[in-house]
């Protein structure tokens, strides 16, 4: 729509400053006045409403809408993993739908665990057998790898 308007403007404006050269150049005084006629045209879009589906499958005017069921699955067991191959057995459990976990030091010095590879699972939250949703928060008990062994 912008650029139809800015076209015929762009055609208005050329034939409106040829018109004054052309007058300029030695034109008699009596020389009749020219007249331009601008035309603008304006396009305006309306978005329709959806429309509720027909048959016995469509639902009531007002109905809440059906809600897709809750994924769930089941916390396998993963004590005695690294904790990385832990955190990769959910990824892939989930299809990615859980793709953060935590993870507690339990000797109770509140260190991190920077490489994950380097320690060892020996409790989950939830435990193993639980339910596990998208919404269940996930956190391993880890101690370091042939350093120290689970209490």
């Amino acid at each position: 729509m912008r650029l139809e308007v800015v076209l015929q403007i762009k055609r208005v404006v050329v034939g409106v400053l040829a018109a004054g050269a052309l007058s300029a150049c030695g034109a008699e005084e009596d020389a009749a006045p020219v007249t331009v006629t601008q035309t603008q045209t304006q396009t305006s879009y309306v978005e329709a409403a959806p429309v509720a589906p027909a048959g016995p499958d469509a639902s009531a005017p007002g109905a809440p809408a059906p809600t897709a069921a809750a994924e769930s699955w089941t916390m396998p067991n993963l004590i005695g993993r690294n904790l990385q191959a832990a955190q990769d057995a959910i990824q892939e459990l989930t299809d990615y739908k859980i793709s953060f976990s935590t993870s507690t030091d339990l000797t109770g010095e509140g260190r991190a665990q920077m490489m994950d590879r380097n320690w060892q699972v020996c409790s989950s939250t939830p435990a193993p057998g639980e339910p596990l949703t998208v919404g269940t928060p996930v956190d391993f008990g880890v101690v370091r790898i042939d350093v120290e062994s689970c209490p």
